[in-house]
């Protein structure tokens, strides 16, 4: 079975996750997937990922994270660029998910980063999510 779209079945399975308030979920690893965990370890909103490897695409399991009091870290997932509409920005049109309490996940020519690092390097994108 193809997936058209794995950023979005990866933003799914972890918001199914944490409503049902798992520890981990696996998602199907992709270059692109693995960057967005790897923004989103950077940035607090998962403990950790790891990838396993089961002879065809391999898995990436996610490690959920939640506050001292069991509260989402993570309220909204929302996928901003998708396969029949995609959305780029330039650096200085870049959102700024809740004024900067949020992160935007970018796709650019150095590598999948958040909407922080992006202004950093002066760098757009292709905007794939947003989590708040």
């Amino acid at each position: 079975m193809s997936l058209s779209d794995p950023i979005a079945d990866m933003l799914t399975r972890v918001r199914n996750a944490l409503r049902s308030r798992h520890k981990t979920v696996n998602v199907r690893a992709s270059k692109v997937c693995e960057g967005a965990c790897r923004v989103l370890k950077e940035e607090g909103y998962i403990e950790d990922y790891t990838r396993i490897e089961d002879g065809k695409q391999g898995l990436l399991r996610v490690y959920l994270k939640y506050g001292p009091m069991g509260q989402d870290v993570m309220t909204e997932l929302k996928r901003v660029s998708r396969p029949g509409r995609r959305v780029y920005s330039g650096v200085d049109d870049l959102p700024k998910p809740i004024n900067g309490l949020g992160i935007a996940v970018v796709s650019t020519s150095l590598g999948v980063l958040s909407d922080r690092q992006c202004r950093e390097k002066k760098v757009g994108g292709e905007v794939l999510c947003e989590i708040i």
